[in-house]
């Protein structure tokens, strides 16, 4: 099993998960998060006066998948999310030792 982090562009969450439905992936668990990479903030101006604002609202999307569809899942994210403009986002595969399910006790692909 992996898990896939993404961080992605707020307004770009309802296409990244209807992709993901369209595969088969049913569950996910989305954060509001901010952040910055190497675009490091932009600048804007509030009043007359000028600032600079470093940290900018993104969305971390975690979702957990069996080996076989982590690569059409992570495709699925890269289609659905791009832009081509910077602060497009990253994608994080970690692997998964064991997932459990709660209330069954179903364990590994099963869980998920």
């Amino acid at each position: 099993m992996k898990k896939i982090e993404a961080i992605i562009k707020p307004f770009k969450l309802e296409e990244v998960k209807s992709a993901l439905a369209d595969i088969g992936i049913e569950g996910m668990t989305v954060t509001e998060v901010k952040g910055f990479g190497r675009q490091k903030g932009h600048t804007e101006i509030y009043r007359g006066s000028e600032y600079t604002v470093d940290f900018l609202p993104k969305i971390k999307l975690e979702v957990v998948t069996s080996d076989d569809i982590t690569d059409k899942a992570v495709e699925a994210i890269i289609k659905a999310a791009k832009t081509g403009k910077i602060g497009d986002g990253k994608i994080f595969i970690l692997p998964v030792e064991q997932a459990i399910r709660i209330r069954t006790e179903e364990q590994g692909d099963r869980a998920v």
